[in-house]
């Protein structure tokens, strides 16, 4: 996979940063800085194509998503994630998922594979998909934002994610916006929302 690292303090923590449909791995590193300019940085670009756009699952045709696939790629950027805490020597512990649309869409398949991915910042993320093993979110720590007026997500679908999360009891932050694009407003109130978790 490509991915770009900007390293930064030992003890800081680690952003994974996953684009929207269309970005690439250095898309969300202005976010990784604003949110904290300790942290080490890593951007992953995602392995599929859509009329030339980068994403990280295929989907079907908009909102319906390709769920084998997802799952598969999923898996995949599991094991890389898994690959790089052991090549750059850092902990699970210190990671937080940073993901927006289609990045925040994978991000949530990560945590519900994997329970040592326990913090995430989701970005108008969308799962229209029956989940049927959940128990991974559990103590899970999650800020999300969604649009009232979303073109992309429809509002009862930003309910299902909320829902999928609450249903855990998770820990969880939410902020309302007004469309799909970042705010930032948004990324301000994820800002705290961090530092409110180191304190």
């Amino acid at each position: 996979m490509n991915y770009i690292i900007e390293q930064g303090k030992a003890d800081a923590p680690v952003f994974i940063l996953l684009h929207g449909t269309g970005g690439d791995e250095h898309s969300l590193l202005p976010i990784g800085k604003e949110l904290n300019a300790d942290a080490t940085l890593i951007g992953i670009r995602g392995t599929v194509q859509e009329d030339g756009m980068n994403r990280y699952f295929r989907r079907l045709a908009e909102g319906i998503y390709d769920e084998k696939d997802l799952e598969s790629r999923g898996k995949e950027l599991d094991d890389f994630i898994d690959g790089l805490t052991q090549t750059y020597d850092f902990s699970f512990d210190q990671v937080t998922l940073i993901g927006y649309s289609n990045g925040a869409n994978i991000a949530v398949n990560l945590m519900l594979r994997d329970s040592r991915l326990k913090k995430a910042i989701l970005l108008h993320p969308m799962y229209p998909i029956n989940v049927m093993n959940s128990e991974h979110l559990k103590n899970t720590e999650t800020f999300m934002t969604f649009g009232t007026h979303d073109p992309i997500v429809p509002i009862e679908e930003s309910h299902r994610v909320l829902n999928l999360f609450a249903e855990n009891h998770g820990d969880i932050t939410y902020v309302w916006t007004q469309s799909h694009q970042l705010t930032y407003e948004e990324i301000s109130e994820a800002k705290k929302w961090l530092e409110n978790k180191r304190s």
